[in-house]
């Protein structure tokens, strides 16, 4: 892996691999829903979507068909703390690949006619997200896990807020938001540092881009969090022929050095067919087709989730089962052979997901821009044998037992037998 600081503050991390003909290239932006206000809120992915619709030398169709053309693909997604623009192509392709997505960051026009045509799009994105419950629920577990605060706030927006949202609004979100100090490019694949350092260099350099006051970049840093939601039900009565569940507790911070003790607690309980979330609900006694854990890390806080799909007669018995699974680690804590069961699945996970370049880019600008530094997979890996029986024990006494925050969709009217459950 090689890295280079711009002198505008630009960061570009590269890692190469000769045995592939391809090259994922991306611009990693540091900037998400979080970053946003009650009236903006929803701006962030807005503006990924306009970034599309043209620049100052390409239509919206120039801009996919370039890419398409030499049979790349390109798109990109927001998330609560950044947004991510990539395009995956063959290696010789990489210039034009660089230079389409640098094209969007740099040069887009944000037109009124567009920003009208796309809030249409937007809503209808709303509308489907509102249709399918196994997506809706999480959005409304954060809601309630962290209340109207910017980490709770859906990263689509609201319908009121993207219906209200000017041209001027989103504009100058971009223009205010997309600084070289905010940026970082991350390239995997057959590659070569120094090439793509002036390729990037000559791609951002237009328009002036480069040459805004530096500013240092710096890696997003909060305080804790609060979270609102410790002990709370939220409750979406909706006739479903599935009950839809998240039971969630406080996980820990992305600059925690327990993550890594987390990752495995995680994989344990609910990480797949071998895990205890897995064995109890699904195999023993047939309540659910879907269930599994998951761990959010964000800077100042964090949630372990645990979800379930089942009949809606089932719903408080599968309730029931997650809270004596979490009650007996917290208290026995995990046995020698689930610890090294999970240990096998984060490495062995953690190895196959990167046997592609856009994978690999996505590790390492991701890693640069939420830590400031990219761990190689060698140390990642040790850090992960390195976790102990102890540390998996207290990270569980400390998190699995307290009071949990619920969300539920499915057809129910009162929410009070599910508060009970939990009390």
């Amino acid at each position: 892996m090689a890295r280079t600081v711009l002198p505008s503050g630009l960061r570009i991390v590269t890692e190469e691999e000769k045995s592939v003909r391809s090259a994922a290239f991306g611009i990693w932006v540091n900037v998400g829903s979080r970053d946003e206000s009650n009236s903006t809120a929803g701006a962030s992915h807005f503006l990924e979507h306009l970034l599309f619709k043209g620049t100052k030398k390409r239509t919206s169709l120039e801009i996919s068909s370039s890419i398409e053309a030499v049979g790349g693909e390109t798109n990109a997604f927001t998330s609560k703390e950044y947004t991510c623009f990539y395009a995956r192509v063959i290696d010789k392709d990489l210039p034009l690949a660089v230079d389409v997505i640098s094209d969007l960051i740099t040069s887009s026009v944000v037109r009124p006619a567009d920003v009208d045509a796309e809030r249409k799009v937007v809503l209808e994105e709303i509308a489907m997200r509102d249709d399918d419950p196994s997506d809706l629920i999480h959005d409304l577990f954060l809601e309630k896990y962290y209340g109207d605060t910017p980490l709770g706030r859906p990263i689509l927006g609201s319908i009121k807020s993207i219906k209200n949202m000017s041209r001027s609004t989103v504009f100058n979100y971009y223009k205010n938001r997309y600084k070289p100090e905010d940026l970082v490019v991350a390239v995997a694949g057959n590659v070569k540092h120094k090439k793509v350092v002036q390729m990037v260099e000559d791609a951002l350099s237009k328009d002036g881009f480069l040459d805004q006051p530096k500013r240092e970049f710096k890696v997003r840093s909060s305080p804790q969090v609060k979270v609102a939601g410790k002990g709370k039900v939220t409750l979406l009565d909706k006739k479903t022929e599935q009950a839809h569940i998240i039971y969630g507790v406080p996980g820990v911070a992305r600059e925690d050095k327990s993550r890594f003790a987390l990752s495995i607690l995680s994989s344990a309980i609910g990480g797949g067919m071998s895990s205890r979330l897995f064995q109890e609900i699904r195999e023993k006694r047939g309540l659910a087709y879907s269930t599994y854990a998951y761990s959010q890390q964000f800077s100042g806080s964090g949630v372990l989730s645990f979800y379930v799909g089942c009949k809606p007669e089932k719903a408080e018995e599968s309730i029931t089962i997650i809270q004596s699974i979490l009650f007996d680690i917290a208290e026995k804590g995990l046995t020698h052979e689930e610890i090294e069961r999970a240990k096998g699945a984060v490495s062995g996970a953690l190895v196959l997901s990167q046997e592609d370049t856009g994978s690999r880019m996505t590790r390492i600008g991701k890693s640069e821009l939420v830590y400031g530094q990219v761990l190689s997979f060698d140390e990642i890996l040790r850090e992960v044998a390195n976790v102990t029986p102890e540390q998996i024990k207290e990270i569980a006494r400390k998190t699995l037992p307290t009071s949990p925050t619920l969300a539920v969709v499915g057809p129910f009217r009162s929410r009070s037998k599910f508060e009970r459950l939990i009390s």
